[in-house]
């Protein structure tokens, strides 16, 4: 999905293309009466409880951007040459990433046929030129050697499936390092139908194609971002796990069109799925005040309508969240999106908006009740636990 500036109307920019600045510097954490301080620039203590949870962890975030929104920009905006500028990484960001207690990253971009290719080969790069702190996942066993606070793994992801034209194309992006791909954005492909169409006829026959694709392969199939018919037609013709990296329960969202139906959430424990929970705010209530105790009930809905096994984190930010986006970016970023999105002010949910959310997030899951257990389920557990079943090809 592309986003039109009034910069100039020959460039664009993608939703998922904004990373934000102000990056924190960190330090190891400095224990307190049995309290923890993460971030050398916060005041924020954590329980010595909930710093061993996120410890322990593998911890998985299901959508999140790498990359900061600066230098993003200004490749953005700037001659060919320059574009390899937007996948680099400061030495101060990368302390940032390291520091923020998730393990593996799913930096997916919604994105046009045209744009797939470059992006993975960014991506790649990225890989490339941060080696002994970025590792590519290509399967379950790439994770063993990931080294908390040293290393992350990085999952290559697209939030589209317009570069599949043909059903090799599938095999061809899958020996690039591909291994998730939604099946559509918020509009119709030749694939199925997104999530802010006004009909849905579901998957097409090729759609039926590249699903069964993708299944031999091991590529996971996501539908974050489908309509709801394509949403069931995808669980339907899938012979493995359909994923749902990052939406949340509609029936606590004011019955907003980008999250799921209860009926595709059950569809979803079903297939022995996992459903990431995100913080847009708009997706994780439609009313006041929103924050990570919202979040939290989506969590506890999933967990009580299908199982706490099919429940996770997919942020659907970088380490900043949104709000702090410069103008006119902002402005042209919601902008870029049909009304029934039904943006409100703020982006970014409460207290969900800055790289140490996981422990706030896990503090929350602590106070909530949740067994220690759950809540290493929730926190990477579940995910791995699903790319291993889809992966095995």
């Amino acid at each position: 999905m592309k986003i039109k500036t009034d910069i100039t109307s020959a460039q664009q920019i993608s939703r998922r293309s904004f990373l934000k600045t102000g990056a924190t510097a960190l330090a190891l954490p400095m224990i307190n009466l049995g309290s923890f301080k993460v971030f050398a620039a916060s005041e924020t203590r954590y329980s010595s409880k909930v710093i061993d949870l996120v410890n322990s962890s593998q911890v998985f975030d299901m959508l999140s951007l790498l990359t900061p929104i600066g230098q993003m920009m200004e490749a953005m905006f700037s001659d060919k040459p320059k574009q390899q500028d937007a996948y680099k990484i400061s030495d101060q960001y990368m302390r940032t990433i390291l520091s923020s207690g998730i393990d593996v990253f799913h930096p997916a971009v919604g994105l046009g046929a045209d744009e797939a290719m470059p992006f993975v080969a960014g991506l790649n790069s990225m890989v490339a030129e941060h080696a002994g702190h970025i590792k590519r996942i290509d399967s379950i066993s790439d994770l063993e050697g990931l080294k908390k606070g040293q290393q992350v793994g990085l999952i290559i992801g697209i939030q589209n499936a317009d570069h599949f034209r043909v059903v090799d194309d599938v095999d061809q992006f899958y020996h690039l390092g591909q291994r998730v791909s939604q099946l559509t954005y918020n509009s119709r492909n030749l694939i199925g139908t997104g999530s802010t169409d006004r009909s849905d006829g579901g998957l097409s026959a090729f759609g039926v194609q590249i699903v069964e694709r993708m299944n031999k392969l091991g590529m996971a199939v996501d539908v974050s971002h489908c309509g709801d018919q394509t949403t069931l037609d995808a669980f339907e013709v899938a012979n493995k796990p359909v994923l749902i990296t990052h939406s949340n329960v509609r029936a606590l969202a004011g019955g907003h069109i980008r999250c799921k139906s209860d009926q595709a959430i059950k569809a979803m424990g079903k297939s022995g799925s996992v459903m990431g929970i995100t913080g847009v705010r708009q997706f994780v209530s439609d009313k006041e005040p929103t924050n990570i105790s919202s979040i939290i009930d989506h969590i506890d809905y999933v967990s009580r309508l299908v199982g706490v096994e099919h429940v996770g984190i997919g942020s659907d930010m970088d380490m900043d969240g949104y709000d702090d986006i410069p103008q006119p970016y902002y402005d042209a970023l919601k902008a870029n999106y049909k009304a029934s999105y039904a943006f409100r002010g703020k982006i970014d949910t409460d207290g969900y908006d800055h790289p140490r959310r996981i422990f706030d997030l896990t503090a929350g899951l602590v106070k909530r009740g949740y067994a220690d257990d759950d809540i290493r389920l929730i926190l990477g557990g579940n995910f791995k636990r699903v790319l291993g079943d889809i992966w095995s090809a």
